[in-house]
């Protein structure tokens, strides 16, 4: 198996291609090692000292690394991927109690068709772009003309998130939506 790396825009993560199916549909934030027990992979991952957030989107696992660095990280990230992957264990575990909460979404229903044209432009204007960095935004809520979206991945943390998120994505939902005032990460 043949794993390869690829640097993103935040310089705290790294993107790994294992050349299959990561996640067949949607993408899974594990912010800390907590959340991170619903995936016995993650949990490998977890355990590398050092690493600070896990990742999984299509076909691609990114890792966020806290005060180590990466020369020493990555070959222990390469071979739990690899370890895993061989072992032919789900990436998932069934019991769904353990995936984390609080991923509910707030608007005002009155907004339902504002609401529906934010996440046609999240889906095919802006996640594709970030999941090509290693990343992924989510809709998290709209009210008062602010849009409220979830940074994950590499994309979390990232130094140019503000940068992504004011002048990319705001200027975006602004053109197609001249209610939107303001875009903001939570």
């Amino acid at each position: 198996m043949f794993i390869q790396t690829e640097a993103t825009p935040n310089p705290a993560t790294l993107k790994f291609l294992p050349g299959r199916t990561v996640l067949p549909e949607g993408t899974l934030h594990m912010p800390n090692a907590e959340a991170a027990r619903q995936s016995p992979l993650a949990e490998k991952l977890f355990a590398i000292d050092g690493i600070a957030g896990v990742f999984f989107g299509n076909d691609f696992i990114t890792v966020t690394k806290g005060g180590a660095e990466w020369p020493h990280l990555k070959p222990a990230i390469l071979g739990a991927i690899m370890e895993h992957f061989m072992s032919g264990q789900p990436l998932l575990r069934t019991d769904t109690s353990l995936a984390p909460s609080g991923d509910e979404e707030f608007f005002d229903p009155a907004d339902a068709g504002t609401v529906d044209t934010i996440k046609e432009l999240l889906e095919t204007r802006v996640r594709p772009a970030v999941a090509a960095d290693g990343g992924d935004i989510t809709f998290r809520g709209y009210r008062d003309g602010i849009v409220y979206l979830a940074m994950q991945g590499s994309c979390a943390g990232c130094p140019s998130s503000t940068a992504t998120l004011k002048h990319g994505i705001q200027n975006l939902m602004r053109h197609f939506l001249p209610d939107v005032r303001e875009v903001q990460a939570i």
